[in-house]
């Protein structure tokens, strides 16, 4: 098996959930949710650095690692109320790209096989094409819509002279039919890139990428209402993708190439939120937290709560599917009098 268990550091599970063993199907084959840690920065154009994420997005949190963590908001512990585990880091090596964007895939698919949800920490942009790859073939080959967060659009031909990097993954799912370009949404664009050649390739696609300019004035919430009838029409699940670089570098400075003017951290957490609680997300990862350049543990932490906000959304939906409830976002948190009421 293809797992050195943690690639760099102590090897510790995300905030003390147990521990499974990909080579023993027992230890996750009853699991929710498997996380798999990618710590793959081959990729990168800028400087790198993502390979540390996924040991930080694992361990970064003032609160005890204990395996539960009950979301205010959402009523719920989606570390306690789903079967969390993780299976450890997956060997890659980043001086061979093909090599470990294959084994990534083979063990998303291996996972995604037994019904159970991948989330995968990288690691560099790169992984999401192994990733949705892996998930497609569990899935249905062009079955699964992309939901996108990031400044860039990521779908150069080569970069540096090869096909494999954190700027290509979106053109290899697309060219290889595991995803439809006309269910590939983008959400966060900005900035001075791509050029025309290949904004012209991802309009022949049928691609659909939100700029911050049109976010800005419609509004995310409407944005995503559309994304979300988007996404499934003709599709069975959604595999959401979020760059830390989405958001401005004000909240998100710890990554390998930065753009000014993207989403808040509040605007990306209720994003993920809604979208995990609205949509059968059948895969995830979060990429690009690269925390040498990080500043306070801002963006490490950012990347520890999204994927935490993932999970609270996830089991509030099946609570809710179960019982017969829906979740309501205005639902105060204490409803007792208030000062001088009678």
């Amino acid at each position: 098996m293809t797992r050195y268990g943690a690639q760099f550091g102590p090897d510790i599970t995300f905030l003390g959930v147990d521990r499974c063993d990909l080579d023993v199907a027992s230890s996750y084959d009853d699991a929710d949710i498997v996380i798999l840690g990618a710590p793959f920065d081959g990729g990168t154009s800028f400087r790198s650095g993502a390979r540390f994420g996924p040991q930080a997005i694992r361990a970064t949190c003032y609160l005890p690692h204990d395996g539960s963590r009950p979301s205010l908001a959402m009523r719920v512990d989606g570390l306690a109320d789903l079967r969390v585990v993780d299976a450890g880091d997956i060997e890659m090596y980043s001086g061979d790209a093909a090599a470990a964007c294959a084994s990534l895939a083979a063990v998303v698919e291996q996972v995604a096989k037994t019904g159970a949800i991948p989330i995968i920490l990288g690691g560099d942009h790169t992984i999401t094409w192994p990733d949705v790859t892996g998930v497609a073939r569990a899935r249905g080959w062009g079955r699964v819509a992309i939901i996108h967060f990031d400044a860039h659009a990521d779908t150069a031909d080569t970069c540096f002279g090869s096909l494999i990097g954190h700027g290509q993954p979106m053109r290899r799912l697309i060219e290889s039919g595991a995803a439809r370009g006309d269910r590939f949404l983008q959400i966060g664009l900005r900035g001075y890139w791509p050029e025309p050649e290949t904004l012209q390739w991802m309009a022949e696609q049928g691609m659909r990428s939100y700029e911050m300019t049109e976010i800005v004035e419609r509004g995310l919430t409407e944005v995503l209402t559309e994304v979300f009838k988007i996404a499934l029409d003709g599709c069975d699940g959604v595999f959401l993708s979020v760059d830390i670089d989405v958001c401005d570098p004000g909240h998100a400075p710890g990554t390998g190439t930065p753009e000014p003017g993207g989403l808040t951290a509040r605007e990306l957490l209720d994003a993920v939120r809604r979208i995990c609680y609205e949509l059968p997300v059948v895969g995830m990862d979060v990429v690009e937290v690269a925390p040498p350049f990080d500043h306070a543990d801002i963006t490490v932490m950012l990347g520890n709560r999204v994927v935490l906000e993932a999970l609270s959304a996830i089991a509030r939906r099946r609570q809710d599917d179960r019982d017969g409830t829906t979740w309501d976002p205005r639902q105060p948190l204490l409803a007792g009098r208030s000062p001088g009421e009678q």
